[in-house]
């Protein structure tokens, strides 16, 4: 490919002396001024990896489809003629999730990055390395890892371009898959090249990211897909506002600007200036009288986040509409309004379990122009996984994910269970008119949840924001095939955020605790408005192992019951853990099937005491002294009032 449209941009001399093994005379010439604190990463950076040629993204469409074509002749890529403009990529079997145990968090001091644990208990809330340990193992696998290949600079903005809750990053990356799913995932080429090239003092986050296998290899990769993941490691080093990623070409190991900068550097930079970025959907809700509410929830991966945010209600006269399915960045306005962007620019979505039935809108959306990875294809050029059954006819030939014959008696799915797909927001046919608003949308509440099979109540309202920051705290769900967890075991993740805390989560508890209070770059006049506080769980079972709530489109009637709330209505009853709907507190109008709401709601004693102390033994033993004492005495008031329940 060589340098393709790259004559707009420029190096400086000093740049361009170190770089010019990888451009021709005609091209150098060409090339005039970057940034130059972009000149400068790229310069060191192109030392040590060593790349056989150097591409500037531009983000055209012009661009992305030659990265397609080279993709499809190195058999990276196969085209889906079913589909407009969408492809299937099968990757190693052994780079198919985020690799949490490799992905760690370089300071000075541990302290700043992991809580105080008991001793003999392994932490679970990130993993902290030294800055001097980290760049001794990043200096052993970066240098030459980019030998006979192409290092694609890649500028990027997380947010709308030019958005002062927005913030700017330079992907520097050896793998074309990247590249394209960066272009889907973040606003990505001339508009922040021109953005950094007119703010030459601007901060951006450096990200670095490897497949580590340089040219030649040494043997054979498994579906065209080099991978090193014995020496896979991603690295994040906050005083530098740098990421680091070598081994892995899967989804948020190697599109940095989602989970390592939107949520991991992204928090820290929260934390520094007064704001929040967290694991959470945006969506919009408008009621029959045409009043709309926007509210974010926090389910961990796989719990139906992008189903929520691309719901078609069944309440008669409501409507629902997409801003984010994923990540939100919220900052109190002037006027102590706390607003929400989505960072993301696409979705990057779990493929199983998604359908016509569960999520039409997400089917809608991924019909062109999409990336999927690891699921079915079937012979007539389409795809298939798990939940498309009544979709597909029975009858259609289906390649499995590994490329061979799919058997369903075999026992063994046709698509990963963590497939994906990755699409344009601006597809969704019912994303926010505000999606891309600079200002962030209005939040009126916010929500947690997680798959909760037992004793967990439909919905519930915290007494107040403290309480609600034990709620977040307290998340519990069953694992999910996102990461490298096996198994339905009921796992803690707090915030739904536990594998994408920056820093300290006794310090992020801190940090929600005084987010309602005066900041210097963040609302000084002390008059923010803290949204109400919920938790959900749509996956409670009755003693007959079925879903006692509906879901889907029927959960419509769960938010209706947090909007009244946040009005004021009078529809809820005290209980020891919160507010809970009232007798015909929720608008069953219409509802098709029966639902034990008596059920969905109640609550066990026993369950309660046992929740309370499964929490208590998790702060104890994963934070410790770095617990907030407001969060441990909101646990002890929580048990008081259960002891007193009948």
């Amino acid at each position: 490919m060589g340098v393709l449209n790259a004559s707009k941009y420029y190096f400086n001399a000093s740049t361009a002396n170190a770089c010019k093994r990888f451009f021709s005379t005609k091209t150098l010439d060409a090339v005039k001024l970057l940034n130059p604190k972009v000149q400068s990463y790229l310069e060191e950076k192109v030392k040590i990896c060593q790349p056989e040629r150097i591409h500037v993204c531009d983000g055209s469409e012009t661009e992305y489809q030659s990265l397609v074509q080279l993709m499809i002749k190195q058999k990276q890529l196969v085209k889906l003629p079913k589909y407009e403009n969408c492809y299937l990529a099968r990757t190693d079997p052994a780079d198919v999730a985020r690799v949490e145990s490799k992905t760690y968090i370089a300071t000075r001091n541990r302290s700043e990055t992991v809580p105080d644990n008991a001793e003999g208990v392994k932490g679970t809330l990130g993993n902290w390395m030294s800055v001097e340990q980290m760049d001794k193992e990043l200096e052993s696998r970066f240098p030459g890892s980019m030998k006979g290949r192409t290092m694609y600079v890649v500028p990027f903005s997380m947010g709308p371009i030019g958005s002062n809750l927005s913030k700017i990053g330079v992907q520097l990356t050896d793998s074309a898959y990247v590249v394209a799913s960066m272009r889907i995932m973040t606003r990505m080429g001339k508009g922040v090249l021109t953005l950094l090239n007119n703010q030459p003092n601007i901060e951006f986050v450096k990200a670095l990211h490897s497949v580590g296998q340089p040219l030649p290899m040494e043997k054979e990769p498994i579906n065209n897909w080099p991978c090193n993941p014995e020496r896979t490691i991603v690295a994040h080093i906050p005083e530098r506002n740098e990421i680091c990623s070598f081994g892995s070409g899967y989804g948020g190991n190697s599109l940095l600007g989602k989970k390592c900068f939107a949520l991991r550097i992204g928090s820290i930079l929260g934390k520094r200036q007064g704001w929040l970025a967290e694991h959470m959907l945006i969506l919009g809700i408008t009621n029959p009288q045409g009043v709309k509410k926007y509210v974010v929830a926090a389910f961990p991966s796989a719990c139906g986040k992008t189903n929520l945010a691309m719901m078609q209600p069944s309440l008669p006269g409501y409507k629902v509409e997409c801003v984010g399915d994923d990540i939100a960045w919220m900052k109190f306005d002037e006027n102590g309004q706390l607003r929400a962007i989505n960072p993301e620019n696409g979705f990057f979505g779990v493929a199983p379990g998604t359908n016509h039935k569960t999520n039409p809108n997400a089917m809608e959306t991924i019909q062109r122009n999409t990336i999927f990875t690891n699921v079915g294809e079937t012979e007539d050029g389409g795809v298939f996984w798990e939940g498309l059954e009544d979709e597909v006819d029975s009858k259609t030939k289906i390649t499995t994910w590994l490329g061979a014959e799919f058997d369903k008696s075999s026992g063994k799915p046709a698509a990963h269970p963590n497939s994906r797909f990755c699409a344009p927001a601006s597809q969704c046919p019912i994303i926010d008119d505000q999606w891309e608003s600079s200002k962030g949308v209005p939040i009126s509440a916010i929500i947690f949840g997680g798959r909760r099979p037992q004793g967990v109540p439909l919905v519930y309202e915290a007494f107040n924001w403290e309480h609600g920051v034990l709620i977040g705290a307290s998340v519990r769900s069953e694992a999910t095939a996102a990461a490298e967890h096996k198994g339905k075991v009921i796992m803690h993740d707090p915030f739904a955020m536990r594998p994408f805390f920056g820093y300290n989560f006794g310090h992020y508890l801190d940090h929600w605790l005084n987010f309602n209070k005066p900041h210097p770059l963040n609302n000084p006049n002390n008059n923010n408005k803290t949204p109400k506080i919920f938790h959900v769980n749509w996956f409670r079972k009755g003693d007959d192992n079925k879903f006692l709530w509906p879901g889907y489109g029927e959960n419509s009637r769960v938010l209706d019951w947090i909007c009244r709330r946040v009005d004021g209505e009078q529809c809820a009853k005290e209980s020891p853990i919160g507010y809970l709907p009232s007798e015909n507190g929720l608008n069953l109008d219409g509802l098709k099937e029966h639902v034990n709401v008596e059920e969905a709601l109640k609550l066990d004693k026993q369950f309660w005491l046992d929740e309370c102390d499964q929490i208590r033994k998790y702060f104890n033993e994963q934070v410790g002294r770095d617990l907030p004492e407001e969060v441990s005495r909101q646990l002890d008031q929580l048990r008081e009032r259960v002891e007193k329940l009948n």
